[in-house]
């Protein structure tokens, strides 16, 4: 995170969204300043508070997809989360400190995978070794030696020219058997290995606020009382040797300095991205009665976290003073100005999404380094057939897909998603059975005579796009 500068954030989330500047000079401003914060003196660390953000803007337009890149340029842990899945306390429905519990997971599944990959070889080794004791058994440690042996040694001072010892041999030929296991050329053979089991014994307590955590903590207690237990089990050694390197990363590991890194990485550059925050807004005009007060009581809730509070979690207790909160919503039927004025006031830093322009669909089908037509041809080519979209043609996809965006119901760039499978659907079908060609241009007349009835009829494209 240290090496990208704002604009090189901005560079970096354009290969894959389009359009929004605005919106990705503030993340990529928020995101920098996490490094700066870091990076400050020690007294005025602390004091430096996140800017949250709040994005505005129809659905499909990118609000997850820029939240969701940003997390991914940091090396941040990210959780994505539903505002309409909460409720207050004592509804039903998750509390709004599991989204924390939840980052916390993801951060100690992110970490773990790193210290994983920094023992993969010398895990490799010993699955190696693991698996040569099982071909070649040593001997056992009871029988003596024949090198050591008093026979072995007048032997050996009466024969000077004698062939190699028992143990020389057993070198040389697991040495035979290291070469042929590193060439693949045991991979077929099935060997009898001995790996941990996994626990299936489930627990689950149920009860109000609190429960949950202690429900994870009471199962992690149960189920460790037996011990670790072992089985049996037959399979390959190309197999057997990924299950051994597992088991052996798992032993090399140590568990505490992963919860100790996750957590710091939670608490110094974690991002939750609240998403559809205007559902629990109160309606412009409404009375504070019926669902209106469980929307007010979660949004009560939330302002705690989001001002900065501690969490427990079963790694330990969390701190989300310096959490970066992103929230989205599309405010069509509610403003920004309908949340408790507490919690507007958490997220400073505003960002209107512009619309999707014909244009924007154009470069959306084009540009980005996982475009939709990039996909289309990757899935058609793993059946040997390359698929070749006219410039007319694609512009004439744009052209539609704004047309039915405007007409019928805006949902964004996803549209460009119904009108591809739509046009797309016959050729999809019919390769490689009945189409035979290695080679299928699709034209703007394709385009035209597929979709045009569909895209004109208003009642058909409310139905099928």
């Amino acid at each position: 995170m240290s090496d990208l500068t704002p604009h090189q954030i901005v560079q970096a989330l354009d290969k894959y969204i389009i359009g929004q500047s605005d919106a990705k000079k503030s993340v990529a401003i928020a995101l920098r300043n996490r490094w700066r914060r870091l990076n400050a003196p020690d007294d005025m660390r602390d004091e430096i508070m996140p800017n949250n953000i709040i994005m505005i803007g129809p659905t499909g337009v990118g609000k997850t997809e820029i939240a969701r890149r940003l997390a991914r340029l940091a090396g941040a842990p990210f959780i994505k989360v539903e505002a309409t899945k909460f409720t207050e306390v004592g509804y039903v429905g998750r509390d709004v400190e599991s989204m924390i519990r939840d980052l916390s997971e993801f951060a100690i599944n992110m970490v773990r995978e790193e210290h994983t990959e920094a023992v993969q070889e010398k895990a490799r080794q010993r699955a190696e070794e693991r698996i040569l004791d099982i071909l070649i058994p040593p001997a056992p440690k009871s029988q003596a030696s024949p090198a050591t042996s008093p026979v072995a040694i007048a032997t050996s001072s009466s024969s000077p020219h004698e062939g190699p010892s028992e143990t020389e041999l057993r070198d040389r030929t697991r040495e035979k058997f290291r070469g042929k296991l590193r060439d693949g050329d045991l991979d077929d053979r099935e060997i009898e290995i001995e790996v941990a089991s996994e626990n299936s014994n489930m627990l689950q307590v149920f009860g109000p606020m609190g429960m949950e955590e202690m429900g994870i903590n009471l199962q992690d207690l149960f189920g460790n009382m037996g011990g670790k237990k072992s089985k049996k089990r037959r399979a390959p050694i190309s197999e057997a040797r990924d299950l051994l390197t597992k088991e052996e990363a798992d032993k090399l590991i140590d568990m505490d300095r992963v919860t100790r890194d996750a957590l710091e990485r939670v608490q110094q550059t974690g991002i939750v991205f609240i998403d559809e925050i205007d559902k629990v807004c109160a309606r412009s005009g409404a009375g504070k009665s019926g669902p209106d007060v469980s929307r007010e009581g979660v949004q009560r809730d939330l302002l705690p976290i989001v001002e900065g509070s501690g969490v427990m979690t079963k790694y330990g207790l969390v701190k989300t003073d310096h959490i970066l909160f992103i929230a989205s919503g599309a405010f069509h039927v509610s403003k920004p100005s309908d949340l408790i004025p507490e919690l507007q006031g958490r997220f400073p830093i505003r960002v209107e999404l512009d619309s999707l322009t014909e244009h924007d669909f154009v470069e959306i089908l084009t540009k980005p380094q996982n475009a939709l037509l990039k996909q289309y041809q990757a899935l058609l080519r793993s059946e040997g057939v390359e698929v070749e979209f006219e410039d007319d043609a694609v512009r004439e996809i744009a052209r539609m897909a704004a047309h039915v965006n405007q007409d019928v119901e805006n949902i964004g760039a996803r549209r460009l998603h119904t009108i591809l499978t739509t046009l797309l659907e016959d050729l999809l079908f019919d390769i490689p059975d009945v189409v035979a060609e290695k080679h299928v241009t699709i034209t703007k007349e394709r385009v035209e005579n597929v979709l045009s009835s569909v895209v004109e009829n208003r009642d058909l494209s409310r139905f099928i796009l």
